[in-house]
């Protein structure tokens, strides 16, 4: 048996067992598994130029334009937690950790979904690949997925650590929102247009040129490098911010007011 061959026996394994799974399953755990399995074989758009096989090739580019619909759940997920979170008093106090697993939810939407899809098909990818709509896909994605994860977890466990601490909810906006609009400026105003010139260059003249110094020293890419000022300012104010606030907390700690005692009771 050739390796193709064990390939398609090993992919055909792992779908039956997922399909069983979402056909046994809860609804939770049918989310779980459509992202698991989605998501896996979602990466296989790294291996397309390193000599794999056709299939890789093939099931890389069908999953990982399907990625955006698990994520589609994740963001109906997070909206629902969201509207839970006016429910009940006590979860009120985990409102901005809910705001920052929101924001994970948009930005796997745009940055990991949409601007994913727009690099991952085969044929794209062979001219986009080192552009700077790549760095688009991971600034979006990486940051604006797992950097607001973490920033989320952050918050939960603090709130989880210091339960009767007063939160600066100012300086807490501040930061959320600047770090948002600051990712949002670096990618619409820097990385999408800049990498749609190279994309340009790079089907009329070769990949070559679009990479070299006679195309990255015209006076529009210098221009467009510039414009990254207003995004990475807005963004590091939004980090200074969130460093700020957690630090207030441990110098100058403040108590907030007592809840009620059934809320209490909930929180506990």
């Amino acid at each position: 048996m050739n390796n193709t061959r064990r390939l398609w026996v090993a992919l055909g394994a792992l779908l039956i067992v997922s399909f069983s799974v979402l056909l046994w399953s809860g609804a939770q755990i049918q989310r779980n598994a459509a992202l698991m399995t989605g998501g896996v074989l979602g990466t296989l758009h790294h291996l397309y130029f390193v000599g794999s096989p056709t299939a890789v090739v093939a099931l890389g580019a069908s999953f990982s334009a399907l990625e955006v619909v698990p994520l589609a759940y994740l963001g109906f997920e997070a909206y629902h937690t969201y509207r839970l979170g006016h429910s009940t008093p006590w979860m009120q106090r985990y409102r901005w950790p809910i705001y920052f697993f929101l924001a994970v939810s948009f930005w796997n939407l745009v940055g990991a979904g949409l601007f994913g899809f727009l690099i991952n098909p085969p044929l794209s990818l062979y001219y986009m690949q080192g552009l700077n709509l790549t760095p688009l896909h991971g600034h979006t994605a990486l940051f604006g997925v797992y950097g607001m994860l973490g920033i989320a977890l952050v918050l939960f466990c603090v709130r989880g650590l210091r339960p009767q601490e007063a939160w600066n909810e100012k300086t807490l906006r501040l930061s959320f929102w600047a770090l948002n609009i600051g990712l949002a400026l670096m990618a619409v105003l820097t990385l999408l247009p800049l990498g749609t010139l190279q994309l340009l260059a790079a089907i009329e003249h070769g990949y070559w040129y679009a990479r070299s110094a006679e195309f990255m020293q015209k006076p529009i890419v210098d221009l467009l490098v510039w414009m990254r000022v207003p995004g990475d300012v807005v963004f590091s104010i939004g980090a200074l911010a969130l460093a700020w606030f957690v630090l207030r907390l441990w110098v100058h700690p403040r108590s907030r007011q007592p809840v009620a005692s059934g809320a209490g009771a909930a929180s506990r």
